[in-house]
């Protein structure tokens, strides 16, 4: 079992920039291919970028260029950097855990942080 847990939202102008966290408990994190959602009122989850284990990195096409998603390993942790923010990037933003394994595909999701780009 993994438990997921993110940090770093909160209310930004737009323009500016926030770093969201995702921290990992567990052992298994660096076999997890990982990846930030996000959803706003009204709207389904959908994702904003996926890194890969091996560090592939995948960007929805409204966040290319302003989003960046990392991750380390030894710290258990995922990051996605966000710059240049529009009020449209307004949503909860959820960490997801992607585990494959010879005998099933399992998710693990955070409880979602707020960001509220306004001014």
């Amino acid at each position: 079992q993994v438990q997921l847990v993110e940090s770093g939202g909160g209310l930004v102008q737009p323009g500016g920039s926030l770093r969201l966290s995702c921290a990992a408990s567990g052992s298994i994190f660096s076999s997890l291919s990982m990846g930030w959602y996000r959803q706003a009122p009204g709207k389904q989850r959908d994702l904003v970028a996926r890194i890969t284990t091996g560090g592939t990195t995948t960007y929805a096409d409204s966040v290319k260029g302003r989003f960046t998603i990392s991750r380390d390993n030894a710290k258990n942790t995922v990051y996605l950097q966000m710059n240049g923010l529009k009020p449209e990037d307004t949503a909860v933003y959820y960490c997801l855990g992607m585990e494959v394994t010879p005998k099933s595909m399992n998710d693990y999701w955070g409880q979602g942080t707020q960001v509220t780009v306004s001014s």
